[in-house]
């Protein structure tokens, strides 16, 4: 909802209460909002606990604060087998709205059933449970509810990888296709995906292979600005109740991901080592870096874009003809890309210092542009 819910606190009985209730569950229905987060939102409505119970057992029932409540089922007896079962508690007497409440409340679960073909229940990979299972804010019973909703096991190990700059859609076909076997359930928070794995794994493993996959998929020419596909970062492996600390390593290691041409499009969190201190400068002072905000300058051109990224490629490939063969570009064309950058940075590549200063610079300026781009996104 773009607006807070209304509260039946502040509506009477009179036709134009009941018409602004009913807009409100019209525009869930609109915004095709999920079965989750109608019946919370309805909770909020009515201040006091709401729940649904759909045929085939499942139940969902919040507090009035909008938290998934544990508490034991309540849900009254279907009149059918087949029908999805809606409530309202009250401590004390029924507000005069609780019945229109639940009528629309019933309407919009059983659209959303004919829309998502799955009678009404959350489907798997609910963006507001997903969020209660990485949250390190609820408590551990809502969290615990939220995992068996999403069909996950809490005895199985579990890591969570963020994703981001590009396709939630392609970026899920990827990571799936790399992970046979895993039970995954994703969503979208913010500008990144968020992807809880769950089975056996090597984290640096999955890094290895999905920088492969990535990168034939999507090979980068510089000289063609071809996209670069998703980033990933992935967290370390845990318990699922850990899946919180594994989310925020994950938006850690995204960080030190290529949000630019070059680098490594998957890290895993357990392979930075000491690198992970970088994540910890302060970002304002690193893109006030004489030599970040230099290289920034000169990318601000569309040649000088081309000669820092064709100098990123560099230390990647490692020698003048491999970057050349990757850039499908003469060898020569590297080599003056790389000597102007060097005369207007004051280095000499040759040198094993300067060498060590230019790789780092680049990584700290990536580490920048990452930090930006998630920052906006309200992930750090």
């Amino acid at each position: 909802m773009t607006t807070d819910p209304v509260r039946l606190s502040n509506l009477g009985s009179d036709p134009a209460s009941v018409l602004r209730l009913v807009a409100h569950f019209d525009a869930l229905e609109e915004q095709e909002a999920n079965a989750d987060a109608v019946v919370r939102t309805a909770a909020l409505m009515a201040e006091g606990p709401v729940g649904a119970r759909w045929p085939g057992g499942t139940v969902i029932r919040y507090d009035a604060s909008g938290r998934l409540d544990t508490a034991e089922d309540r849900a009254p007896e279907p009149p059918r087998p087949d029908e999805t079962v809606v409530w309202v508690e009250r401590a004390g007497s029924a507000h005069p709205l609780d019945a229109v409440l639940v009528d629309r409340l019933r309407h919009v679960l059983r659209r959303v059933a004919q829309r998502t073909g799955v009678s009404g229940t959350p489907h798997l990979g609910d963006p507001a449970l997903v969020e209660v299972v990485l949250s390190g804010k609820e408590h551990r019973e809502d969290r615990a509810r939220a995992i068996r909703l999403l069909g996950l096991d809490e005895t199985r190990p579990t890591c969570v990888l963020a994703a981001s700059g590009h396709s939630p859609t392609d970026t899920l076909r990827i990571v799936t296709g790399e992970l046979p076997g895993l039970a995954v359930r994703s969503a979208v928070i913010g500008s990144a995906t968020a992807i809880v794995c769950q089975g056996l794994f090597d984290t640096r493993e999955i890094s290895d292979r999905l920088e492969r996959v990535i990168v034939e998929q999507f090979p980068v020419a510089v000289n063609v600005g071809t996209a670069s596909g998703p980033w990933v970062g992935i967290g370390s492996g845990g318990n699922v109740f850990g899946a919180s600390t594994s989310w925020h390593e994950a938006l850690r290691a995204l960080r030190f991901a290529s949000s630019t041409g070059y680098g490594r499009r998957a890290v895993a969190y357990e392979r930075l080592s000491s690198l992970e201190l970088l994540a910890d400068l302060p970002m304002d002072r690193v893109r006030r870096n004489r030599d970040v905000a230099r290289i920034n300058e000169i990318a601000s051109s569309p040649t000088g874009a081309l000669e820092v990224q064709t100098m990123e490629a560099f230390f990647v490939f490692g020698s003048l003809r491999r970057t050349a063969a990757e850039l499908h570009v003469h060898h020569s064309t590297v080599a003056a890309r790389l000597a102007h950058v060097q005369a207007q940075m004051g280095w000499d590549l040759d040198d094993p210092m300067d060498r060590f200063l230019a790789t780092l610079v680049l990584m700290v300026r990536r580490i920048a542009l990452s930090s930006a781009e998630l920052a906006d996104a309200d992930l750090l």
